[in-house]
């Protein structure tokens, strides 16, 4: 199954599957998130470690449990033909009601089908106060072409 953009990917071409990624997370949908990485997909997902949609699918359920009104931006950093960077900020409260704004750095290669074979993300946590908050849902069209600010 073919998962487009297909590598070799152009800016044109990364950008679109930057936006993609970014569009799927904001579901918080485990099972559809899943379907953009190989059956056999490796993660490291800050200091765990998982194999395989069904690995992904239950650390993505686990993470919107507890992750609330999780809400994600992704930026391209760079790219080359079958990989892509990322740099990404999104924020979410937890069950007591604090509020953090997670920043993130990603590494991701790519199959010839377009679906993400490896995937390294390191992220730090910053707890913000809800008045700071600038991430809300998913990215409006008018906003698509924006950077995310460093702070």
């Amino acid at each position: 199954m073919d998962r487009p953009p297909l590598p070799p990917f152009t800016l044109e071409t990364a950008l679109r599957k930057v936006q993609a990624a970014e569009d799927a997370w904001n579901t918080r949908d485990p099972e559809r998130v899943s379907l953009a990485y190989s059956e056999d997909s490796v993660w490291r997902n800050r200091d765990t470690f998982v194999r395989g949609r069904a690995e992904i699918v239950e650390l993505l359920t686990r993470k919107w449990r507890r992750e609330l009104d999780y809400a994600l931006r992704k930026s391209l950093w760079a790219f080359t033909d079958d990989r892509i960077a990322v740099r990404f900020q999104y924020e979410c409260r937890d069950a007591g009601g604090t509020w953090y704004r997670s920043y993130g750095n990603e590494n991701w290669e790519f199959d010839a089908h377009g679906l993400m074979t490896r995937r390294e993300a390191s992220i730090n946590d910053v707890v913000i106060a809800e008045s700071q908050r600038r991430i809300f849902g998913p990215r409006p069209e008018s906003e698509r072409d924006s950077t995310i600010p460093l702070r």
